[in-house]
């Protein structure tokens, strides 16, 4: 652009906007940056010197109107600018040409503004869609290691419970061998026949402590019977009622009504 505004070049523009319309200095900036669709902005130290210059040769003048001076041109300015009229037609097409050009490079700029954006996009996609499934995947690997320690954990309890059930179940056993090995104990000393002399009466107890043996035995082996099965209220009844059809069987054997 400064090759636009050669040697007096900006100064005439200056001149051809003063013509249009008295202005302050803001406004010949804005213009200017209008004009060159904002890609060229002169800075006040640039514009406000060269309005003087021209105040002082005479060919525009200022009023203040509202604290700001407000430039104007005069006969003599116009008269500067009536025989510049064809370098002023010039610089007006180059002016046209460079704003031609800035647009085209706008225009360029913001194709290739887009074009990054796109790749930039398209490569934020790919990079969440790779970030997803990376933490779908690492997810899934936290979810099967919890399955997995969840598994552990209820064949640990699994395990524990069986250990414990069979522990129970040996105290079970020890316990009912031991009240067998007791009930005998206690059947024989109930029925010793030490120091009782031959007789019918010490055959009878001896017959009968032999039936309190075989009772014992019964006793025991169906007390084993019972802790290896779940027995129901059903079961415990028709158990009954065969203990008591055998009970009246034996009084009947023994002649006991």
């Amino acid at each position: 652009m400064m090759a636009v505004f050669g040697h007096g070049r900006l100064r005439l523009y200056l001149l051809r906007l003063l013509e249009e319309s008295p202005r302050h200095g803001y406004e010949v900036i804005r213009l200017l940056q209008d004009r060159f669709l904002g890609v060229y902005s002169p800075s006040p130290g640039t514009i406000y010197p060269r309005l003087a210059r021209l105040e002082e040769e005479g060919l525009v003048t200022h009023e203040v109107v509202e604290g700001k001076k407000v430039f104007s041109l005069t006969d003599k300015g116009r008269a500067e600018l009536a025989e510049r009229m064809d370098e002023l037609a010039e610089l007006e097409q180059e002016i046209t040409a460079s704003v031609q050009d800035i647009a085209r490079e706008v225009k360029e700029d913001v194709r290739q503004t887009v074009r990054s954006l796109r790749q930039e996009l398209t490569q934020m996609a790919r990079t969440v869609n790779r970030e997803t499934r990376h933490e779908s995947r690492e997810a899934w690997r936290e979810q099967k290691d919890e399955w997995r320690r969840q598994k552990h954990q209820t064949q640990e309890e699994w395990r524990e419970q069986k250990q414990e059930w069979r522990r129970h179940k040996q105290h079970w056993r020890e316990d009912a061998e031991r009240w067998k090995h007791e009930w005998r104990r206690i059947w024989e000393e109930t029925w010793s026949l030490t120091g009782l002399p031959d007789s019918p009466e010490r055959s009878a107890m001896a017959n009968a402590a032999e039936l309190g043996r075989v009772l014992a035995d019964f006793v025991s082996d169906i007390r084993d019977d019972v802790t290896r099965a779940m027995i129901t209220e059903a079961a415990l009844a028709d158990c009954r009622t065969i203990l008591d059809d055998a009970a009246a069987q034996i009084r009947d054997r023994l002649g006991r009504p």
